[in-house]
C-alpha cells in the first residue's frame, strides 16, 4: 500500500506533497533533515493522506496534485 500525503511547515509556512509506502518512516525523515528539500525545517506535520493500492497509482495522483501547482488546491484538498 502506497500514500499520498500532504505535510507542512509552520516555521517556512510551505506545503509539500510526495508519496511513500512506509509514511511514518518518511515523515521521520522529512523532520530528521534526511530530505533536501526538506531540510530547512523540523517541523512537519501531517495534514492529508490518501492511500492506493501501487507505486503507479500513488505517483499519478502526486503528480495531478503537484500539477495544479496551487497553495489554494491544497489548502481546499485538506479541508475536505
Amino acid at each position: 500500500m502506497f500514500t499520498v500525503y500532504v505535510i507542512f511547515s509552520a516555521k517556512l509556512n510551505r506545503f509539500y506533497v510526495g508519496y511513500t509506502e512506509n509514511l511514518e518512516k518518511r515523515l521521520s525523515e522529512h523532520n530528521s533533515g534526511f530530505s533536501t528539500y526538506t531540510s530547512r525545517a523540523n517541523d512537519w506535520v501531517l495534514k492529508y493522506a490518501e492511500h492506493y493500492p501501487d507505486r503507479q497509482s500513488a505517483h499519478n495522483r502526486e503528480l495531478r496534485i503537484k500539477g495544479k501547482k496551487s497553495r489554494r488546491y491544497l489548502e481546499w484538498l485538506i479541508a475536505q
